[in-house]
């Protein structure tokens, strides 16, 4: 396993202005924050907190560079470069391995129906494309596609292969994973679930709400690992009030206002998501005093 990725990711957020185009001094801006406010390690570009599957392969190269020039180069970058086109997301891996990102990471295809043969070799000419360290993304929430262990083995052949940012409910899985391959680096992707992903020994996490409670993150997972499950239990209950009015408010807007809170230029999201209501503001600042967002 390298050690050098172990730890917390903010999945960063990209601020749009009303015409959708990125708002490159925002961006930099959320970047920073993320890794020197909230104390991230890195940074995972271009996933869904990013809105990725609604803009254009120029922006997400956009995105890639801005967020590389926005840190130092000991924060560590993994660019999410999944796309229905396997031409676009080998040019986005290349594109990336060659601005430095440590690794790339790719959703797995979906909306068709198609075959773990065909997810394999996807995953597979992305690598051999880019020669670059390989996290698989695995979200069936978002994509409907289930990977089970079986096939995670015959993933977890192929070298480059060095984890998988693990968006999914299955604790049983999970646990069969971490057991088989204590080699393999192991996200959790579920920020509120991320007291029982800890317990479970993964390899760090992977979060939208850490570009605004990192810190809160941060104190679960070393709470679980020096053993005071109860005392970090008491903070994913209280990460989970504020998680729950995020998403009866509209998760990428709110985060965007909370930031925008703090004097970031934070932007709106991608059409057709839609920026928060007055009313549903008005909830998120009540939410922001309290808990001191």
């Amino acid at each position: 396993m390298d050690e050098r990725f172990k730890g917390l990711y903010a999945a960063l957020l990209v601020p749009f202005d009303e015409q959708g185009q990125v708002i490159e001094e925002g961006l930099k801006q959320i970047a920073r924050n993320a890794i020197e406010t909230e104390g991230m390690d890195g940074l995972y570009v271009n996933g869904s907190s990013g809105e990725n599957f609604l803009i254009s392969k120029e922006q997400k190269k956009q995105i890639f560079k801005i967020a590389k020039e926005a840190v130092s180069d000991d924060v560590k970058l993994i660019a999410q470069i999944g796309a229905l086109d396997m031409n676009e997301a080998i040019e986005l891996g290349k594109y990336a391995t060659e601005l430095g990102y440590d690794a790339i990471s790719a959703v797995t295809p979906f909306y068709y129906p198609f075959s773990f043969d065909e997810i394999k070799e996807y995953y597979f000419k992305l690598i051999e494309e880019t020669q670059s360290n390989f996290i698989i993304y695995a979200n069936p929430g978002s994509t409907g596609v289930n990977i089970t262990n079986e096939q995670f083995d015959e993933l977890f052949t192929h070298d480059n292969i060095i984890g998988v940012k693990y968006t999914a409910p299955d604790f049983f899985l999970l646990e069969r994973l971490r057991h088989t391959y204590p080699d393999k680096l192991i996200f959790s992707g579920f920020d509120e679930m991320l007291i029982q992903a800890a317990v479970t020994g993964v390899d760090g996490a992977i979060g939208s709400t850490y570009n605004v409670n990192g810190k809160r993150a941060r104190r679960i997972f070393e709470l679980v690992q020096q053993g005071q499950v109860q005392e970090a239990l008491r903070i994913q209950n209280e990460t989970n009030d504020i998680i729950s009015t995020v998403l009866e408010l509209g998760i990428y807007p709110a985060l965007k206002e909370i930031l925008g809170s703090r004097g970031i230029e934070s932007g709106m999201p991608k059409r057709p998501l839609k920026p928060l209501s007055d009313d549903k503001r008005e909830r998120l600042n009540k939410l922001i005093q309290q808990y001191h967002l």
